[in-house]
């Protein structure tokens, strides 16, 4: 019976409700919402200007310590019932985390203030 809902159902009830949407759903497209930028500023330069790579590393730092977080919230609500092994086990991950931002930061990574093209090879 799951496999049935899994493998017929489930795909017929999704395309359904895709059609519905499609059909039902208001639609009335003005210049503003057409436009590449709904917030009002107008854009500048193009679509494939070049911009530091370190926006995008600063992005991926800031998601692996919000993904931190959302790891050690569980293991301090139950830190009575993951005795002392779980405790070591947070500590050995919150370890390589430092050993990685620590890397980051002494490679350069996330100093804005140098000149980033003579100084990091990627």
């Amino acid at each position: 019976m799951t496999l049935f809902i899994l493998l017929i159902f489930v795909p017929i009830l999704v395309l359904i409700l895709l059609i519905l949407n499609v059909l039902l759903a208001p639609s009335n497209p003005d210049q503003e919402k057409m436009s590449s930028y709904e917030c009002g500023f107008e854009s500048v330069g193009g679509p494939r200007n070049q911009f530091q790579i370190a926006f995008y590393i600063v992005a991926i730092l800031f998601l692996i310590f919000d993904l931190e977080i959302c790891l050690f919230f569980p293991l301090a609500a139950c830190l009575t019932q993951v005795s002392m092994y779980g405790f070591i086990v947070g500590i050995i991950f919150i370890f390589i985390l430092t050993l990685g931002f620590v890397f980051e930061y002494g490679s350069g990574v996330i100093n804005f203030t140098k000149n980033r093209s003579q100084d990091i090879d990627y």
